[in-house]
């Protein structure tokens, strides 16, 4: 009878123990740490020991506020005001934190007790600080929800272009001879020029990037599904090396990813992430008692989709007809007669298929099929089809080849503080 009891209790405790070291993990947890992993499911976060708080209606508000702003992705934290202390008591570095914590390009805005911090990845230097110190300024002794409502509409007038910035150059030329005067004024419109194309660039990269990281979680899901399966003693020695070469894979294209600083560098990531899924699918098959399948390029209606199988006649409505390489099951739904499942992308709010995208996505889309020859997909990638190259969506690199506004990588962004409180917060990557 006291061997039973014993077994009981030793029972009980081995479920309690775990439970309440995993409450208690909880409970330690930070304030920051806590926020950055309600953010990475809900872009709104209030902490309950915050004060002042968001209420549930306040939340909504925000939410539809930063829908209907332009904004881009919008991250906004309500915190207590003691958590500005994880951060050294800069609240834009608190933004700062919380940013890379959650890994997603986008702006970040946290309000701490009376105090706003802003941090971007889309956004040129400065620029985050400044919203929030002016949307601080236009709220005095306000809540956080009409604060943080106004810095939302204010990245959205910024991603737009309706920014302030610049001064005017007036006067004459003055005591500068005329050649000098055209030589600084050549010399001008050539900085101007280049300036201009740099923000193009950080500009693209950043809006691209929110595609790709997609991408990259999708393959890092694949990874973590098959990781248990590899782990077995029974697995095939070579479905544990191909499982390896998939996560060198991805350890090489979130290198590129957060390296990447023009539409052109996402094109190493991408290549990467094929090798990695096709390493994925070789696996698998390995796993299963199969030889690996023939190494294809991946399927042209979704590279998520993993390799292809064959490849088909297919035209978009209204287009041209093309040679294109399918899945298995893109395939037998185009031979039934329904619409392929074709991957879809956002470009500055708008959804479309990722093939009638600006040409500055095509090193990102390129990077998946650029291994398999050039002449596998004539006019396809590389800027022939994007945009226009498939017959439809001509006109579509014009439309939104300039993106407005100045947007930067996590490398070059400004975090910085309104006052509510704060200061400001340079440079440094997340």
């Amino acid at each position: 009878m006291r061997c039973l009891v014993f077994l009981a209790t030793a029972a009980c405790l081995a479920i309690l123990v775990p439970a309440v070291a995993n409450a208690q993990s909880l409970a330690t947890r930070s304030s920051v740490e806590q926020a950055a992993a309600s953010l990475r499911s809900d872009n709104v976060y209030s902490d309950h020991e915050a004060r002042p708080g968001l209420s549930g209606g306040e939340k909504s508000r925000l939410r539809r506020a930063i829908a209907a702003a332009n904004s881009g992705a919008v991250y906004v934290a309500v915190l207590p005001s003691d958590a500005v202390g994880e951060a050294g008591g800069d609240v834009g570095a608190l933004a700062r934190e919380i940013g890379t914590l959650v890994r997603r390009p986008g702006t970040y805005a946290v309000v701490a007790g009376t105090q706003i911090g802003a941090a971007s990845s889309v956004l040129e230097r400065g620029v985050a600080g400044d919203l929030a110190r002016e949307a601080a300024a236009a709220h005095p002794g306000g809540s956080p929800a009409g604060v943080l409502e106004d810095f939302v509409r204010r990245v959205g007038e910024a991603r737009s272009g309706g920014g302030s910035g610049g001064g005017d150059g007036g006067g004459g030329i003055g005591g500068l001879g005329f050649l000098a005067a055209i030589a600084a004024l050549a010399a001008g419109a050539l900085g101007l020029s280049r300036w201009r194309r740099r923000r193009e660039d950080r500009a693209r990269v950043a809006e691209v990037k929110e595609t790709a990281w997609d991408d990259l979680v999708a393959l890092g899901d694949d990874i973590r599904s098959l990781e248990i399966d590899v782990d077995m003693p029974n697995a095939a020695p070579a479905a544990k090396e191909d499982y390896g070469q998939a996560v060198a894979c991805y350890q090489r294209a979130e290198q590129a990813y957060q390296s990447a600083g023009r539409p052109e560098d996402l094109e190493a990531m991408t290549s990467a992430l094929e090798e990695g899924r096709f390493a994925i699918t070789s696996a698998k098959s390995r796993l299963e008692g199969r030889e690996p399948p023939e190494r294809r390029p991946p399927c042209f209606f979704d590279p998520r989709h993993g390799p292809s199988v064959r490849d088909l006649e297919w035209a978009p409505p209204g287009g041209t007809v093309r040679t294109v390489p399918a899945c298995a099951a893109d395939a037998q739904r185009i031979e039934d007669g329904e619409d392929p499942a074709v991957r879809e992308i956002d470009v500055r709010g708008e959804r479309m298929p990722y093939y009638y995208a600006p040409a500055y996505y095509g090193p990102w889309a390129g990077g998946f099929f650029g291994g398999f020859g050039g002449g596998l997909l004539p006019g396809l990638f590389l800027g022939s089809m994007l945009g226009g190259g498939l017959g439809l969506g001509a006109g579509y690199g014009e439309a939104w080849g300039d993106p407005g506004g100045g947007y930067g990588d996590f490398g070059g962004g400004d975090f910085g503080g309104g006052d509510f409180g704060g200061g400001d917060f340079g440079g440094g990557d997340f």
